[in-house]
Protein backbone atom coordinates (compact mmCIF):
# COMPACT_ATOMS: atom_id res chain seq x y z
CA UNK A 1 0.00 0.00 0.00
CA UNK A 2 1.32 3.39 -0.94
CA UNK A 3 2.40 5.49 2.01
CA UNK A 4 0.73 8.88 2.34
CA UNK A 5 3.15 11.69 3.05
CA UNK A 6 2.25 13.95 5.92
CA UNK A 7 0.84 17.29 4.86
CA UNK A 8 3.44 20.05 4.37
CA UNK A 9 3.56 22.85 6.85
CA UNK A 10 0.91 25.39 6.07
CA UNK A 11 -1.39 22.96 4.23
CA UNK A 12 -4.77 21.74 5.35
CA UNK A 13 -5.40 18.07 6.24
CA UNK A 14 -7.34 17.64 3.02
CA UNK A 15 -4.22 18.59 1.07
CA UNK A 16 -5.20 22.09 0.02
CA UNK A 17 -2.33 24.59 0.18
CA UNK A 18 -2.41 27.72 2.29
CA UNK A 19 0.10 30.58 1.95
CA UNK A 20 2.96 30.41 4.40
CA UNK A 21 3.32 33.57 6.43
CA UNK A 22 6.87 34.39 7.50
CA UNK A 23 7.45 37.21 9.86
CA UNK A 24 10.38 39.36 8.82
CA UNK A 25 12.52 40.47 11.65
CA UNK A 26 13.00 44.15 11.15
CA UNK A 27 15.85 45.94 12.85
CA UNK A 28 14.95 48.96 14.86
CA UNK A 29 15.89 52.26 13.16
CA UNK A 30 17.23 53.53 16.47
CA UNK A 31 19.54 50.53 16.74
CA UNK A 32 20.96 51.18 13.26
CA UNK A 33 21.28 54.96 13.63
CA UNK A 34 24.49 54.92 15.74
CA UNK A 35 26.12 52.60 13.20
CA UNK A 36 25.15 54.92 10.34
CA UNK A 37 26.52 57.93 12.21
CA UNK A 38 29.85 56.21 12.91
CA UNK A 39 30.18 55.14 9.25
CA UNK A 40 29.35 58.67 8.05
CA UNK A 41 31.93 60.22 10.41
CA UNK A 42 34.56 57.70 9.35
CA UNK A 43 33.94 58.43 5.66
CA UNK A 44 34.09 62.16 6.36
CA UNK A 45 37.41 61.74 8.21
CA UNK A 46 38.92 59.71 5.35
CA UNK A 47 37.61 62.09 2.69
CA UNK A 48 38.85 65.24 4.36
CA UNK A 49 42.17 63.75 5.44
CA UNK A 50 43.19 62.23 2.11
CA UNK A 51 40.98 63.61 -0.69
CA UNK A 52 39.55 67.10 -0.21
CA UNK A 53 38.29 69.63 2.32
CA UNK A 54 36.20 72.79 2.27
CA UNK A 55 37.78 76.02 3.55
CA UNK A 56 36.30 79.45 4.26
CA UNK A 57 38.03 82.53 2.85
CA UNK A 58 38.23 85.06 5.73
CA UNK A 59 40.18 87.96 4.19
CA UNK A 60 40.58 90.15 1.10
CA UNK A 61 44.08 88.97 0.18
CA UNK A 62 42.92 86.99 -2.88
CA UNK A 63 40.38 89.46 -4.29
CA UNK A 64 38.85 89.34 -6.80
CA UNK A 65 39.69 85.66 -7.41
CA UNK A 66 38.40 84.72 -3.96
CA UNK A 67 35.99 86.85 -1.96
CA UNK A 68 36.40 87.37 1.74
CA UNK A 69 36.19 90.19 4.25
CA UNK A 70 35.41 90.82 7.90
CA UNK A 71 31.68 90.59 8.57
CA UNK A 72 30.69 89.38 5.10
CA UNK A 73 29.96 86.00 3.54
CA UNK A 74 33.30 84.71 2.33
CA UNK A 75 33.76 82.12 -0.41
CA UNK A 76 33.95 78.48 0.55
CA UNK A 77 36.42 76.60 -1.60
CA UNK A 78 37.16 72.91 -2.20
CA UNK A 79 40.83 72.13 -1.69
CA UNK A 80 41.87 68.77 -3.09
CA UNK A 81 44.86 66.96 -1.60
CA UNK A 82 45.59 64.37 -4.27
CA UNK A 83 47.51 66.38 -6.91
CA UNK A 84 50.50 67.18 -4.72
CA UNK A 85 50.95 63.55 -3.71
CA UNK A 86 52.21 62.96 -7.23
CA UNK A 87 53.87 66.29 -7.97
CA UNK A 88 54.86 69.64 -6.48
CA UNK A 89 52.94 72.93 -6.64
CA UNK A 90 53.58 74.91 -9.82
CA UNK A 91 53.62 78.67 -10.50
CA UNK A 92 50.04 79.81 -10.95
CA UNK A 93 48.49 77.27 -8.55
CA UNK A 94 46.20 78.61 -5.83
CA UNK A 95 47.13 76.67 -2.71
CA UNK A 96 46.14 76.40 0.95
CA UNK A 97 49.04 75.96 3.34
CA UNK A 98 49.84 75.96 7.03
CA UNK A 99 51.67 79.17 7.82
CA UNK A 100 55.15 78.80 9.33
CA UNK A 101 55.59 80.02 12.90
CA UNK A 102 56.73 83.46 11.75
CA UNK A 103 53.36 83.89 9.95
CA UNK A 104 51.34 83.35 13.14
CA UNK A 105 51.50 86.93 14.46
CA UNK A 106 47.81 87.63 13.87
CA UNK A 107 46.59 84.08 14.43
CA UNK A 108 44.12 83.60 17.27
CA UNK A 109 43.23 80.08 18.43
CA UNK A 110 39.58 79.12 18.04
CA UNK A 111 39.73 76.50 20.80
CA UNK A 112 37.94 76.85 24.13
CA UNK A 113 39.87 77.15 27.39
CA UNK A 114 37.49 74.53 28.81
CA UNK A 115 39.23 71.15 28.60
CA UNK A 116 36.07 69.15 27.86
CA UNK A 117 34.78 71.58 25.25
CA UNK A 118 38.22 71.76 23.65
CA UNK A 119 38.29 67.96 23.45
CA UNK A 120 34.97 67.96 21.56
CA UNK A 121 36.30 70.69 19.26
CA UNK A 122 39.37 68.61 18.45
CA UNK A 123 37.21 65.57 17.83
CA UNK A 124 34.94 67.60 15.57
CA UNK A 125 37.97 68.85 13.65
CA UNK A 126 38.99 65.29 12.82
CA UNK A 127 35.73 64.70 10.95
CA UNK A 128 35.43 68.16 9.43
CA UNK A 129 32.67 69.53 11.66
CA UNK A 130 35.02 72.10 13.22
CA UNK A 131 37.77 74.10 11.52
CA UNK A 132 41.34 72.96 12.31
CA UNK A 133 43.08 75.05 14.95
CA UNK A 134 45.97 76.17 12.79
CA UNK A 135 46.92 79.18 10.69
CA UNK A 136 45.75 77.93 7.28
CA UNK A 137 46.23 80.48 4.51
CA UNK A 138 45.47 80.71 0.79
CA UNK A 139 47.81 82.34 -1.76
CA UNK A 140 49.06 81.82 -5.30
CA UNK A 141 52.40 80.15 -6.07
CA UNK A 142 54.66 82.56 -7.96
CA UNK A 143 58.06 80.86 -7.88
CA UNK A 144 59.44 77.46 -6.86
CA UNK A 145 62.72 76.05 -5.55
CA UNK A 146 65.82 77.41 -7.29
CA UNK A 147 64.04 80.33 -8.97
CA UNK A 148 64.81 83.96 -8.19
CA UNK A 149 61.85 86.30 -7.77
CA UNK A 150 61.82 90.10 -7.52
CA UNK A 151 59.87 93.21 -8.51
CA UNK A 152 59.77 95.05 -10.74
CA UNK A 153 60.58 95.51 -14.42
CA UNK A 154 60.02 98.92 -16.09
CA UNK A 155 56.30 98.08 -16.42
CA UNK A 156 55.86 97.11 -12.78
CA UNK A 157 55.70 93.35 -13.39
CA UNK A 158 57.08 90.64 -11.12
CA UNK A 159 60.24 88.99 -12.47
CA UNK A 160 61.16 85.31 -12.09
CA UNK A 161 64.68 84.47 -13.22
CA UNK A 162 64.77 87.87 -14.87
CA UNK A 163 61.63 87.36 -16.97
CA UNK A 164 58.36 89.26 -16.36
CA UNK A 165 55.28 87.23 -15.48
CA UNK A 166 51.92 87.42 -17.22
CA UNK A 167 49.41 87.65 -14.34
CA UNK A 168 45.90 88.31 -15.72
CA UNK A 169 44.27 87.68 -12.32
CA UNK A 170 45.74 90.84 -10.72
CA UNK A 171 43.18 93.64 -10.50
CA UNK A 172 44.43 95.50 -7.42
CA UNK A 173 48.05 96.53 -6.91
CA UNK A 174 50.18 99.39 -5.59
CA UNK A 175 50.66 102.37 -7.94
CA UNK A 176 53.55 102.08 -10.39
CA UNK A 177 54.08 105.02 -12.74
CA UNK A 178 57.16 105.00 -15.01
CA UNK A 179 59.15 108.19 -14.48
CA UNK A 180 57.20 109.13 -11.33
CA UNK A 181 56.92 106.22 -8.92
CA UNK A 182 58.97 103.09 -9.64
CA UNK A 183 61.62 101.06 -7.85
CA UNK A 184 64.24 103.72 -8.69
CA UNK A 185 62.43 106.90 -7.65
CA UNK A 186 62.91 108.52 -4.22
CA UNK A 187 59.37 107.48 -3.31
CA UNK A 188 59.39 103.81 -4.26
CA UNK A 189 56.34 101.93 -5.45
CA UNK A 190 54.85 99.54 -2.90
CA UNK A 191 55.26 96.78 -5.50
CA UNK A 192 59.03 96.71 -5.18
CA UNK A 193 61.00 94.03 -3.33
CA UNK A 194 64.60 92.83 -3.63
CA UNK A 195 65.58 89.54 -5.31
CA UNK A 196 64.97 86.34 -3.34
CA UNK A 197 66.21 82.92 -4.46
CA UNK A 198 63.66 80.33 -3.34
CA UNK A 199 65.27 77.41 -1.45
CA UNK A 200 64.76 73.94 -2.90
CA UNK A 201 61.65 72.32 -1.47
CA UNK A 202 59.96 75.69 -0.89
CA UNK A 203 57.65 78.03 -2.81
CA UNK A 204 57.19 81.80 -2.96
CA UNK A 205 53.52 82.81 -2.63
CA UNK A 206 51.62 86.05 -3.18
CA UNK A 207 48.01 87.16 -2.88
CA UNK A 208 46.12 88.23 -5.99
CA UNK A 209 45.20 91.42 -4.14
CA UNK A 210 48.77 92.70 -4.19
CA UNK A 211 47.93 95.91 -2.35
CA UNK A 212 46.41 94.04 0.62
CA UNK A 213 48.16 90.73 1.20
CA UNK A 214 50.59 89.78 3.97
CA UNK A 215 52.33 87.21 1.75
CA UNK A 216 55.94 86.16 1.13
CA UNK A 217 56.95 89.81 0.61
CA UNK A 218 55.74 90.69 4.10
CA UNK A 219 57.73 87.86 5.71
CA UNK A 220 60.91 88.14 3.66
CA UNK A 221 62.92 88.87 6.81
CA UNK A 222 62.18 85.51 8.49
CA UNK A 223 64.39 82.42 8.53
CA UNK A 224 62.79 81.12 5.30
CA UNK A 225 63.01 84.49 3.49
CA UNK A 226 59.23 84.51 3.28
CA UNK A 227 59.02 81.19 1.43
CA UNK A 228 56.80 78.24 2.36
CA UNK A 229 58.03 74.64 2.70
CA UNK A 230 56.18 72.35 0.32
CA UNK A 231 55.52 70.08 3.30
CA UNK A 232 53.29 72.87 4.66
CA UNK A 233 51.12 72.91 1.53
CA UNK A 234 47.78 71.22 2.27
CA UNK A 235 46.33 71.14 -1.22
CA UNK A 236 45.25 72.94 -4.37
CA UNK A 237 42.11 75.10 -4.43
CA UNK A 238 39.93 73.85 -7.28
CA UNK A 239 36.47 75.44 -7.06
CA UNK A 240 34.15 77.75 -5.19
CA UNK A 241 31.13 75.90 -3.79
CA UNK A 242 29.45 78.66 -1.74
CA UNK A 243 27.71 81.03 -2.00
CA UNK A 244 25.75 79.78 -5.05
CA UNK A 245 26.23 83.09 -6.84
CA UNK A 246 29.99 82.45 -6.84
CA UNK A 247 30.01 78.83 -8.02
CA UNK A 248 32.82 78.04 -10.43
CA UNK A 249 36.25 76.56 -11.05
CA UNK A 250 39.33 78.46 -9.94
CA UNK A 251 41.74 79.56 -12.62
CA UNK A 252 45.32 78.44 -12.07
CA UNK A 253 47.11 79.58 -15.23
CA UNK A 254 50.59 78.29 -15.90
CA UNK A 255 52.31 81.65 -15.46
CA UNK A 256 55.80 81.86 -16.89
CA UNK A 257 58.39 84.43 -17.81
CA UNK A 258 57.93 86.09 -21.19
Amino acid sequence: MAQTLPPESGSEPDGSQQPVKKEKKQRSFWRELPILIVVALLLSFLLQTFIARVYLIPSESMEPTLHGCAGCTGDRIVVEKVSFRFGDPQPGDVVVFKGPESWDGDFVSTRSSNTIKRGFQELGSLVGLVAPDENDLVKRVIATGGQTVQCCDDQGRVLVDGKPLDEPYIKMDFPFTPGQQTCDTPLKSGRCFDPVTVPEGNVWVMGDNRSNSADSRYHVGDELQGTIPIDNVIGKAQLIVLPPSRWGLLDSPAIQGQ
